[in-house]
């Protein structure tokens, strides 16, 4: 079997200690700030005394660095290697609370520039490796969220297309590793109704008061339909991942009911399933 690596990269402050964590508990050597000049002969050399999982937070804080990061991934796989690339991302706003909570200094700070300056400075440089395979959002996510949510990730079969299926809450903002996102805010929402606002669209009398509405199932059904017809295409598009969220106002009934409702549809898939709102 090929070694599998995990390389991780994305945004200061975006939470890459704490995933590069979930994989050493998942039974990774992990290696943390690795310039990417070094990737290719660590990994080798790992391999040979007999790793054969491999979890590295990249340092590319560079264009120069970012411009050679696709030909390491390239690089490695040819080793063979099965090779998977993580993208963290935060909203600014969220990462200068991260910053200010630790009182941690972000690497592009100067005399000069702020904080915010920093951070912007940063997501200019290394925002091009988005593209490069799967972006998580970890805005809304606690550290024992996502260490979940990596530990999912390295247990997914790289050889299918494998869906996300995410529940999120307008009002705490659109995730931004979502692919294709559907809005649900305009169906009956028990929210309003006495004793369901305190449970969510797992719950049955939640379940049992949106089946009750035809434009719930309507709804449903039009979303499975896009999706079911258009995945040939994302599969053809040489895709290992796809994430598709569902938002309703707070996050916790409407999108949660219909993404359930969802995976139970695409069971032929393989589908992993997020309620964001929900993660503690």
């Amino acid at each position: 079997m090929d070694p599998e690596i995990v390389l991780i990269g994305g945004v200061s402050g975006s939470g890459k200690s704490v995933a590069l964590g979930a994989l050493e508990d998942s039974g990774y050597y992990t290696v943390n700030n690795l310039p990417l000049s070094l990737l290719t002969d660590l990994v080798q050399h790992l391999i040979r005394r007999g790793h054969r999982r491999i979890g590295v937070a990249i340092d590319a804080k560079t264009a120069e660095a970012l411009n050679v990061l696709p030909s390491a991934i390239a690089n490695l796989r040819a080793l063979p290697a099965k090779v998977r690339f993580i993208y963290l991302d935060a909203k600014a706003e969220t990462l200068v609370k991260r910053f200010s909570e630790t009182r941690r200094r972000h690497p592009l700070s100067t005399s000069e520039r702020t904080l915010s300056e920093a951070i912007e400075a940063e997501r200019a440089v290394v925002g091009e490796a988005r593209t490069l395979d799967t972006v998580i959002d970890t805005s809304e996510l606690s550290a024992h969220a996502l260490r979940a949510w990596i530990k999912d990730f390295v247990s997914a079969d790289l050889g299918e297309l494998n869906i996300t299926l995410q529940s999120f809450g307008y009002k705490h903002g659109v995730p931004l590793d979502a692919d294709l996102v559907f809005d649900v805010r305009c169906l009956p929402n028990p929210h309003y109704e006495p004793g369901l606002a305190v449970l969510t669209g797992r719950d049955p009398p939640v379940i049992a008061f949106l089946q009750a509405f035809p434009e719930v199932e309507r709804m449903l059904r039009d979303i499975y339909t896009f999706v079911s017809t258009w995945l040939p295409e994302y599969r053809g598009d040489n895709r290992n991942y796809l994430t598709i969220a569902v938002g309703c106002t707070g996050g916790r009934h409407r999108s949660v009911y219909i993404v359930e409702r969802l995976q139970a549809l695409l069971a032929a898939s393989h589908t992993l399933v997020r309620h964001r709102e929900l993660s503690g």
